[in-house]
């Protein structure tokens, strides 16, 4: 009987593992995907809620306004990306306050500090955010 070429050339075929080892193999394979695909997702998505959260809340201070709410949104993005914990030499907070109280404050009450400044010194949340296109700081 003659053999073809391509019988000749295949690999032989491996059988499965088989035992304890396939087995834990496998497991710890499983577990590192799930430590590399789920565990960043949920403290993403627990940053990304704090940041929603604090939107929300800056939002209703501004009486629902949405044009005084993008500005503001605008220029925290800007100075701090909402982070409460955010340093910048001597300013601090969400709103970057000079202010050694932000640094004690919680995020609602930076918020509420951030407000209360741009109003009493611009007028306005949109008006904050033109100074700060204009000169870089607020």
């Amino acid at each position: 009987m003659i053999r073809s070429r391509s019988h000749r050339l295949s690999k032989p075929k491996r059988e499965p593992r088989q035992g304890s080892l396939a087995r834990c193999t496998l497991v710890a394979t499983l577990v590192f995907i799930e430590v590399l695909c789920f565990e960043k997702t949920d403290s993403a998505a627990l940053m990304n809620y704090k940041t929603t959260h604090y939107k929300q809340y800056a939002f209703i201070q501004l009486n629902n306004s949405f044009t005084e709410f993008y500005c503001l949104d605008d220029l925290y993005t800007a100075e701090s990306r909402w982070n409460p914990k955010a340093k910048n030499g001597s300013h601090y907070g969400i709103p970057q306050g000079n202010s050694k109280w932000l640094r004690k404050a919680d995020p609602l009450q930076q918020i509420d500090w951030g407000i209360k400044y741009n109003k009493e010194r611009y007028g306005s949340m949109c008006k904050a955010l033109q100074h700060f296109k204009i000169k870089g700081w607020h």
